[in-house]
């Protein structure tokens, strides 16, 4: 694989990372065996997006979504793929909707708890009793003499 083509694989540390998960503990990968699944997980990727381009161009679209790539999956024979994909897809769609879901209950609630602070910061002061008032306009005298 020439610089330009490594440069557009995926990092050469996390396919061993994914092919050791997959292995005994004391499995050893060799680094041509590495570079080798590096070039076919490339070639896969490569393979998948451009059937999924491909559709969203006689579509007249410019952007691959995650239903494009499933189709793409699928069309080529990858249905276990395709399925597990959707299955993934659907969840991580879940996930995202509740996370704004609840993103939205945090500023409704950070939203009203900064109003409560201004308006406590930009309330008048409470009015002095009429009491207060005259003691501040006529404090007692004290008898001297």
């Amino acid at each position: 694989m020439d610089q330009e083509e490594q440069d557009k694989a995926l990092p050469i540390a996390n396919v061993g990372r994914i092919m050791k998960q997959n292995l005994p503990p004391s499995a050893k990968i060799s680094k041509e065996g590495k570079q080798l699944m590096q070039e076919c997980v490339t070639e896969f990727i490569s393979f998948v997006t451009g059937e999924a381009s491909d559709k969203c161009h006689k579509e007249n679209r410019k952007t691959v979504n995650g239903d494009d790539i499933c189709w793409a999956l699928s069309s080529l024979g990858f249905d276990n793929y395709a399925e597990a994909i959707a299955r993934y897809l659907h969840k991580y769609r879940q996930a995202e909707r509740e996370k704004i879901k609840n993103n939205d209950k945090k500023y409704e609630g950070s939203a009203t708890k900064s109003l409560n602070q201004t308006q406590l910061i930009l309330a008048p002061p409470p009015s002095l009793s009429r009491v207060t008032h005259d003691k501040l306009q006529n404090p007692p005298t004290t008898d001297q003499s």
